[in-house]
């Protein structure tokens, strides 16, 4: 049975997106065969993955629905990695759901029916606490909480946390925290190592040992429909998702 992670902070600009793609791309360089759900309704893993964010016949907002899991996954130009896309119908399932019952396990109930067929699940939640979120964070078996290394990076992160203890007593009590990504990291600046110590103080083991970078090569990717493996394999940017990946399979 795959292993399911949800990316979430509901904090924006904090590298849940790229990680989502180039954690998804180096697990899968690395024979692991990935699948990315895209519950966002930005859509931005589905353009960085190379897939038009609207035309699509099948998307996550269908899974969402209740239709069709097996239909809305796209094979990506990347071996092994395979994608699951958002378009902005995801804007009106908030509201659509709110009368739906048990409306926070669609998204699981649609995941459980795909996951035999990969060895990880990465979704990639808004960035919020809404009801979009809550499916990501009941449908996953751990969370990966992207956090950047800047001044306001704990900003949010309390309200993360309680609401992973809540839906953890509530909703799915195997939810377990998979795991701190400190991101956007600038080795030449005093306040960038101020905050990974703050952070590993904080967090302790549940820090991965990888940093990942600022760094342009990733910002540029997504443009071009593709991981850092496919843009620029000799970046810093994609040693350490590589580095990553590694650590992620040895938890």
């Amino acid at each position: 049975m795959g292993k399911v992670i949800a990316l979430a902070n509901q904090k924006g600009g904090v590298g849940k997106t790229t990680t989502a793609i180039n954690l998804g791309a180096s697990l899968a360089s690395l024979d692991r065969k990935v699948l990315v759900v895209d519950i966002d309704p930005q859509a931005n893993s589905t353009s960085g993955l190379g897939l038009p964010k609207s035309g699509i016949d099948a998307t996550s907002y269908d899974l969402l629905r209740g239709d069709a899991p097996a239909s809305a996954v796209h094979e990506t130009a990347f071996p092994n990695l395979f994608l699951v896309p958002a378009t902005r119908d995801l804007v009106g399932a908030e509201i659509e759901l709110v009368e739906v019952p048990d409306r926070e396990h669609r998204l699981k109930q649609a995941v459980d029916r795909l996951r035999d067929a990969y060895d990880y699940v990465l979704i990639d939640c808004p960035p919020s606490l809404g009801l979009l979120t809550l499916n990501g964070l009941c449908a996953a078996d751990g969370v990966l909480i992207p956090i950047q290394c800047e001044y306001f990076a704990l900003e949010g992160v309390t309200d993360l946390l309680e609401t992973i203890d809540r839906v953890k007593i509530t909703l799915n009590p195997m939810l377990q925290i998979a795991g701190v990504l400190l991101t956007m990291y600038d080795d030449r600046t005093n306040l960038a190592r101020q905050v990974v110590e703050d952070i590993r103080s904080h967090f302790g083991e549940r820090v991965f040992r990888t940093l990942i970078p600022r760094s342009v090569r990733l910002a540029e990717a997504p443009s071009f429909g593709k991981p850092i493996l496919a843009y620029d394999i000799r970046s810093k940017g994609a040693e350490a998702y590589l580095n990553l990946a590694a650590e992620v399979i040895s938890r």
